[in-house]
């Protein structure tokens, strides 16, 4: 599993914070967020956000044509008093709340039996929704396709209705693709290819899904695209439509128009994406960003009927996802991006092939100079040449054997002093020092660092030196900025300030991370330091500030005395979509 925490899902509210979208995010007396009242607020990272599926609030007339009409309700029952840890049908044991809304909630959780990650949506029994819950949910389940998200168990028990899913912590949401910016051509007909085939087979059997948004498609890390909340996200909301397949079409349509031009085809701004200028209307993808793909640009028009829109050759719309899947196939492959490479560095020419000291030669553009050949001095042939000849003989003679005999000499003491060192070794007059194995120190306290005076998750900093990497201090979740929302009070960032009890070598530190993202760096106090409080008091280095993966580990080739090693974290990790953001540290050893 790839995350794992004790509590359910919290925001910064819990622990005095309040961020700047505080006014689009209330807290509720269960530490949970409360639902909003567009799409783009209430899609989580589970896919169960609600909404119209076009993110344009609910309820606009000119978002909604006619002879499509949906509707959504909001019970008043109130989601399951239920918190992490708790298990259900002894089985599913509940990890951590990602969305508590209109009376349901939603859950990432492990499956005991399996050993593995599930999603659970979670509702009263007495729920009005809970049937159609179960009925969507079932049927989902027999469907088996691949390309959608499985629901794994949808069981009614203890006045509990719950859904159990598929969790993929290896994939990644189309939302954040899309932050990143606009896909290239051949991404973005993989995508509307993927999209329209999957929501044929499942409309053939009478199967549809109401709420295909950004945070309801995910991408392996082979290229696949796989849908979640089919038919149980919009039972989980009470959303209908009279025509099924023309929303769904137009939903993949608006999916391919963000893929092309990173813009949301609607006035109003959606899952972190900006709309369309109010009063042009609804422009082609081409006439929004240049090169884009002339064919996908008319295919996105085609699908978004909904708006009246058309293609410039004046093809027919595409009211289902089965005449949307046609119409890609007829369409030439778009094929990826040729890879680049490197030209190699032009040819350079030896010193040798270039003549006298590398130095080309010189001369009338297009003829060949001919380089002078150095000429040997002449042989010595008089008498006086014969005597210096054999002198120089005499003489290499000489030192060649006054070399050899200084060689012998030098190997001689050297064994004779071998010897004398191997017996007093073997007497034990000398010892070499055994080489130092590494521990690890014991810690008697822990602390949340607080720089500027207000600390973080004070009372479950103990979670991470409890020798159970499956527990972790967590941060509450921050909007808008991975520097904790940006806030005053957060300026220095936070973390966890280890004591070692008295002062001792330091050789390094292995220290694991609740989440890969956040930026740390970790610093040890000086050797005099007594409580240091300030990120001055930590005036030794252990590793640099940098982004971490799911472990810091560091060894020191020489030690740092310290009785206080700090774990600074300057900026938390996105969570259940780009603009949310939470971190945490679940284990910490410190090496001696």
């Amino acid at each position: 599993m790839a995350e794992r925490s004790t509590t359910a899902v919290e925001v910064a509210g819990d622990s005095g914070d309040t961020p700047p979208t505080a006014q689009a995010e209330k807290a509720t007396t269960d530490g949970v967020a409360k639902a909003q009242t567009t799409d783009d607020e209430t899609d989580t990272a589970d896919g169960t956000g609600g909404g119209t599926g076009t993110g344009k609030p609910a309820g606009s007339a000119k978002d909604k044509p006619d002879g499509d009409k949906r509707q959504e309700s909001r019970p008043t029952v109130a989601p399951p008093e239920l918190h992490s840890g708790h298990k259900l049908a002894r089985r599913y044991r509940l990890e951590e709340c990602l969305t508590r809304l209109d009376g349901f909630s939603s859950w990432r959780a492990v499956d005991e039996k399996l050993r593995r990650a599930v999603g659970v949506h979670l509702l009263p029994a007495d729920h009005p929704r809970a049937r159609s819950v179960l009925a969507a949910a079932r049927s989902s389940a027999l469907l088996g396709d691949p390309r959608f998200v499985q629901v794994l168990d949808a069981v009614e028990e203890n006045d509990l209705v719950y859904v159990v899913h598929e969790w993929l912590p290896d994939a990644t949401e189309l939302t954040a693709i899309l932050a990143a910016g606009p896909m290239d051509a051949h991404d973005a007909y993989q995508l509307v290819s993927q999209l329209s085939q999957a929501m044929a087979a499942a409309h053939r059997e009478g199967l549809a899904h109401l709420k295909l948004t950004p945070g309801s498609v995910l991408r392996s890390s082979t290229g696949q695209y796989r849908i979640r909340g089919l038919a149980v996200n919009a039972a989980l909301r009470g959303i209908s439509a009279d025509r099924p397949q023309r929303t769904d079409t137009e939903a993949i349509g608006a999916l391919l128009y963000a893929a092309l031009t990173h813009r949301w085809p609607y006035e109003t701004d959606a899952y972190g994406l900006a709309g369309l200028p109010k009063g042009v209307g609804l422009l082609a993808p081409d006439q929004v960003r240049a090169g884009v793909h002339r064919g996908l640009s008319e295919l996105a028009m085609r699908a978004l009927v909904n708006e009246g829109a058309t293609a410039s050759r004046q093809e027919p719309p595409c009211t289902t996802p089965d005449e949307l899947a046609r119409a890609v196939a007829e369409m030439p492959r778009v094929r990826p991006p040729e890879p680049t490479f490197t030209a190699p560095p032009d040819y350079q020419r030896t010193t040798y092939q270039q003549g006298s000291y590398g130095r080309p030669a010189s001369g009338p553009v297009g003829r060949a100079v001919p380089q002078p050949v150095p000429v040997p001095p002449p042989p010595l042939q008089s008498r006086t040449g014969k005597a210096l000849k054999w002198t120089v003989s005499a003489l290499l003679i000489a030192a060649l054997g006054l070399a050899s005999w200084q060689v012998a000499d030098h190997l001689l003491n050297r064994t004779a002093s071998d010897e004398t060192s191997q017996s007093q070794l073997t007497e034990g007059e000398q010892e070499k020092p055994a080489p130092r194995t590494p521990k690890n120190l014991k810690i008697s306290g822990t602390s949340v660092f607080a720089p500027d005076g207000s600390g973080v998750k004070a009372e479950t900093v103990g979670l991470a030196t409890d020798g159970d990497t499956g527990t972790a201090w967590i941060t509450p979740e921050y909007a808008g900025y991975p520097n904790y929302g940006n806030l005053p009070n957060r300026k220095g960032g936070s973390g966890i300030v280890v004591d070692l009890g008295d002062v001792q070598d330091v050789y390094g530190v292995d220290v694991a991370m609740y989440r890969a993202g956040q930026k740390v760096q970790v610093l040890a106090a000086g050797e005099d330091a007594s409580s240091p409080a300030g990120l001055s008091d930590f005036s030794q280095r252990i590793t640099e500030l940098g982004q971490t993966g799911s472990n810091v580990k560091a060894t020191l080739d020489k030690p740092v005395r310290t009785r206080y090693v700090l774990i600074h974290i300057t900026e938390l990790a996105p969570d259940v979509s780009a603009n949310k953001f939470r971190g945490g540290i679940s284990e910490i050893k410190v090496i001696g």
